[in-house]
């Protein structure tokens, strides 16, 4: 890559800058996702002022289908790069065509047009001079006259063009709504040529359509357009905005008085406009309306096809209504029928005789089961799905343990499968049972292109056990495709504990399964634990029954669970860093990375994820090779985790490598996960974030050697009992908690578990209509 020689007075790096210049090289170039790294020439105006080097420097950004001699004008900023020094980061541009013959001829042969190359470029110039442009524009098939062209290649020629232009267009449409090339590139590859129409005809598909443009991108753009405030596609948009938004709150459905609430202070608008855009929504079919009356309806019985899909009225009228998302609705209702359909038809399994067979697999088991364990086993002899829940040290893998040895005594058959909802719970899963356990989403072969599972009732899983742990981390969607794909003979069983935080996705299926008292439920609460100097699974029992955990530390040092003062959170935040980096390593010789996972109860604040990340990269990793990323550095030896599911990449939401390569030039790196490498793009870096401090949210299924937690009042409002209860259970070998006795009191007194609005629990019990 050519050096940059920066001239003189080089300007800040935060001063936004606009300059022109001719597209020398493209030293690298993403044809995936648009980011380039130019060697440019600027011209006469800025060549050696303003900061500006006198012949070539480098720009960096997303500038689909660059080409040499293409003539620009950027828009951004400088940065100094570790190895590449000073660069220009453009994050807009505006094309400018040329006007003179050479630079037209240079402009069409420079590989912008599939089948154009220098010496007919050169006819096409002499043919229409300075016109060239216009004729390419409105009289494509003009061309025709033009010695060289001919009924073949035109079409190549005239689609080649009109979709440079279209996409160029549209990214200059684009920026003033500051919508940068980059989602430019999406909006183009989902709508294509008709992209810029789309935009103008309703901009609020952005938010529907385009990850990373939300709806109040979308309404910006739109009230630039003139699209006044009370228009029905804004308010219907709107609505499915706030009932989003609700969604990933972990709602499934939202009372009416309550979306009517927050719509009119999300869009300005009346009532009655809302209710038009409802009963619009209704009608469409993109939302579900249904009476939220006070009295029980018998489920009703039938095949798939007996939902109904618009929500029509079940209970009295006049009551509250429930407003649902379409695909939340059929995902509920049609959930209630499948499990119904498969708690009806008998095991696939036989067992010659269950009573002595239960015996023999409790038997095989390391440990004597308790009468508690033992009655669990037995009612998975006899259910064809069942519930096992309990919290730490209760035995729950014990027991799947001795399920799977019983199931494996069977007459036949005995295909069994072991599933959780994170990679990281399904990899502990397979440790503790020596059996191969896989994501929900592997299990049921998520496919990235139809955006759908391959299993389902068509094409079923070939088992006869289904054992899922982490259950309370399935929402109503990964519930719903799961049951769809149950072989009718199967036996199922869901593993969790009810007292952790519930999914992230909408709904509380694991605690609406034991609400409704449709399935037998085996509940554990006899704690059994490794040794006797563990006190992790007493001191989570305390929290979840309300009492206060021992703040004093024992003396002797025979414990797992410390709690460590700190008043202030600066005091706090080193403490932390110091256990993290030097103390907990020298005592117990465990890796800072591998062994030790901060788990913090928010991400901002001083003791808050973001904080404790910066803190603890720069006292563990100071020195690797880094790319920036907005205000994130990543670094070469950095401990990272991806924050959404990429199927195409096969990595998923929770997931947590280490960056084991930096490619600064092209701004990508590669993240090692359990020995799997992968790569990303610049354009993907916004799906990573450090883990060296994670959320206890992000945490859930996951078991760490030792967990560091800060506690403190800062965080009032998330402290929680289900979320200290969630953070202790994490920890293996060593539990500490950094903080004030004060807000380890608050935590644990605030059984503030927020009520999700969900009908399942009613569906599965018979109160509401399923499908």
């Amino acid at each position: 890559m050519d050096a940059v020689q920066p001239a003189p007075g080089l300007p800040a790096e935060d001063q936004e800058l606009t300059f022109g210049g001719t597209i020398d090289r493209v030293i690298y170039q993403n044809a995936e996702n648009g980011y380039a790294v130019l060697c440019v020439v600027p011209d006469a105006k800025h060549a050696g002022r303003g900061g500006f080097p006198k012949d070539k420097l480098t720009c960096t950004g997303t500038l689909p289908n660059p080409q040499g001699g293409m003539k620009i004008a950027f828009t951004g900023r400088w940065v100094e790069t570790r190895k590449f020094g000073r660069q220009f980061a453009f994050s807009g541009y505006e094309e400018q065509i040329p006007t003179s013959e050479a630079g037209l001829i240079a402009y069409l042969s420079s590989g912008l047009i599939k089948g154009v190359g220098a010496d007919l470029a050169k006819r096409i110039v002499k043919a229409f001079g300075k016109d060239t442009v216009r004729v390419l524009d409105t009289q494509p098939d003009s061309l025709l006259a033009v010695k060289g062209i001919g009924k073949k290649n035109i079409e190549m020629i005239k689609e080649s063009w009109t979709e440079h232009r279209c996409m160029s267009d549209l990214m200059q449409a684009l920026q003033p709504y500051g919508i940068s090339p980059a989602y430019g590139l999406r909006i183009f590859a989902e709508y294509g040529p008709e992209s810029l129409e789309v935009v103008r005809a309703n901009p609020y598909r952005l938010a529907m359509d385009i990850r990373g443009i939300g709806f109040v991108i979308a309404d910006k753009i739109a009230m630039k357009l003139g699209v006044e405030g009370d228009a029905p596609l804004r308010v219907q948009a709107g609505c499915l905005y706030v009932l989003q938004q609700a969604s990933e709150s972990g709602d499934v459905y939202m009372p009416q008085s309550r979306l009517l609430e927050q719509a009119k202070k999300t869009l300005g608008v009346g009532e009655e406009a809302i209710l038009d855009a409802l009963r619009q929504l209704a009608e469409d079919e993109r939302v579900c309306i249904e009476e939220l009356g006070d009295a029980c309806l018998a489920q009703e019985d039938g095949d798939d096809d007996d939902v109904d899909e618009d929500g029509g009225d079940h209970a009295v009228p006049g009551t509250e209504k429930a407003v649902y998302l379409k695909i939340y609705y059929t995902c509920e209702c049609k959930t209630g029928f499948y499990l119904a359909r498969l708690m009806r038809m008998p095991m696939s399994v036989a067992f010659t005789d269950r009573v002595d067979q239960v015996a023999k697999a409790v038997n095989r088991q390391p440990i004597r089961l308790s009468p508690e364990q033992v009655g669990a086993v037995a009612l998975a002899s006899r259910s064809k799905v069942m519930v096992l829940t309990g919290g730490p040290g209760t035995g729950k893998t014990t027991i799947i343990k001795a399920i799977i040895s019983l199931f494996l005594s069977a007459t036949s058959p005995k295909r069994i499968f072991l599933a959780a909802p994170t990679g990281r719970a399904a990899k502990r899963m397979s440790e503790a049972t020596d059996m191969k356990a896989k994501t929900l989403h592997r299990l049921l072969e998520y496919n990235p292109q139809t955006h759908g599972f391959s299993r389902n009732e068509d094409t079923p899983l070939e088992c006869d056990l289904l054992i899922v742990d982490e259950a309370s981390m399935m929402d109503i969607v990964i519930f719903y495709y799961l049951l769809k794909a149950v072989p009718s003979g199967a036996c199922v069983i869901f593993v969790g504990d009810i007292f952790q935080l519930p999914s992230v996705g909408p709904g509380a299926v694991l605690q609406d399964i034991i609400d409704s008292k449709a399935l037998p439920v085996a509940m554990l609460n006899q704690i059994f634990r490794q040794n006797d100097a563990s006190d992790i699974a007493l001191m989570a029992h305390q929290i979840k029954e309300g009492q206060l955990p021992r703040l004093q530390n024992p003396r002797d040092g025979k414990t797992d669970f410390y709690f460590m003062r700190q008043d202030e959170p600066e005091a706090a935040s080193r403490l932390i860093v110091d256990l993290v980096k030097r103390r907990l390593p020298a005592h117990y010789g465990w890796d800072p990375l591998a062994d030790i996972q901060v788990l913090t109860p928010m991400h901002q604040g001083i003791v808050g994820a973001e904080n404790l990340n910066r803190l603890l990269q720069e006292a563990l990793n100071p020195n690797g090779l880094e790319i920036a990323r907005g205000e994130r550095r990543f670094r070469v030896g950095d401990k990272v985790m991806q924050t959404r599911n990429n199927y195409d990449k096969d990595v998923f939401n929770g997931d947590i490598g280490i960056v084991v390569q930096a490619r600064v030039d092209v701004k990508e790196l590669v993240v090692d996960f359990d020995g799997e490498e992968k790569t990303y793009m610049a354009a993907e870096l916004d799906e990573l974030v450090p883990a060296y401090a994670i959320s206890i949210h992000k945490s859930q299924g996951s078991e760490y050697p030792c967990v560091v937690i800060p506690i403190m009042t800062t965080n009032f409002v998330m402290l929680k009992r289900n979320l200290l209860y969630t953070g202790i259970t994490r920890g293996k070998k060593l539990v500490v908690i950094v903080g004030q006795p004060r807000a380890v009191e608050i935590a644990v007194a605030r059984n503030e578990t927020s009520s999700r609005c969900t009908r399942l629990a009613e569906r599965l019990s018979g109160c509401a209509p399923c499908g």
